[in-house]
Order: structure tokens, then C-alpha cells, then sequence
């Protein structure tokens, strides 16, 4: 019975030392996820989603919609609010947070996220030598 016993176990044990040995050896693919399925850059849908808001006000809404996501993806640092932000901005051409986009713990944070963007926005919108 014994070596029944023993037998099994280092029969089991070879089976599995193969199948983790398999899994070392295997390499997937080197695609990415996003070249998989087509998944559009967030800044290009961003842009597309503000630039029809933009026209008849700016001579280039790309350049203006594509410098307003720049700078509110580099300047506002919590999540939450950087994409309350990004989807007023995609929304109406402004930049817009409704409160209901906000988590209520963070709605607080409202105004001094339009102080912080503030000066940016004014550069996007009025200095388009600088964004180019």
C-alpha cells in the first residue's frame, strides 16, 4: 500500500513539475490589448467628442479642445474630478463639473479645480501660438 501511495504522489508530482514547467515556457504574443480590439486614444476621442463645440468660436477647435485636455489631464491630479472635468469640457466646450459626476465626498474640491485650471484654459483658448 505504501508504495502505492509513494508511487502516486511521484507520479502527480512529475505531471505537475511538467505543467509548471510548460507555463515558464510559454510566451503570449506581443500585442497590446489596445491593438486588439482598437480601442481609440482617449485624447483623439476627447478631441472629437470638443470640437464641434469649439467651432464658429476658434479658428482650430482640434488645436484649443486638444490643449484644454493636456493641460486638465496634467494639471488635476484626482480622477474623479479630472474626468468630471474632461467630460464637461467633451460636453459643452467649457470647462463644466456638475456635481453629480463627482463623488459627494469630493464635490468640495469643485472650485479649487477651476481655480488650478483657470489660467490654462485662458492660455488654450487665447494663446494658440503657444499650443501648437
Amino acid at each position: 500500500m505504501f508504495v502505492r501511495i509513494c508511487a502516486a504522489v511521484t507520479f502527480a508530482s512529475l505531471l505537475l513539475g511538467g505543467a509548471a514547467q510548460a507555463q515558464v515556457q510559454f510566451q503570449p504574443p506581443q500585442t497590446s490589448f489596445r491593438s486588439l480590439f482598437k480601442v481609440p486614444d482617449p485624447r483623439g476621442e476627447f478631441v472629437r467628442l470638443c470640437a464641434p463645440h469649439m467651432v464658429g468660436r476658434w479658428a482650430h477647435p482640434e488645436r484649443v479642445c486638444g490643449c484644454l485636455h493636456d493641460y486638465a489631464a496634467a494639471t488635476v491630479e484626482d480622477p474623479d474630478l479630472r474626468e468630471a472635468l474632461l467630460r464637461g469640457i467633451s460636453e459643452t466646450g467649457v470647462p463644466t463639473i456638475e456635481t453629480a459626476w463627482v463623488p459627494a465626498s469630493k464635490r468640495s474640491e469643485i472650485g479649487p479645480t477651476f481655480t488650478k485650471i483657470a489660467k490654462p484654459t485662458l492660455q488654450c483658448m487665447f494663446e494658440p501660438a503657444t499650443n501648437q
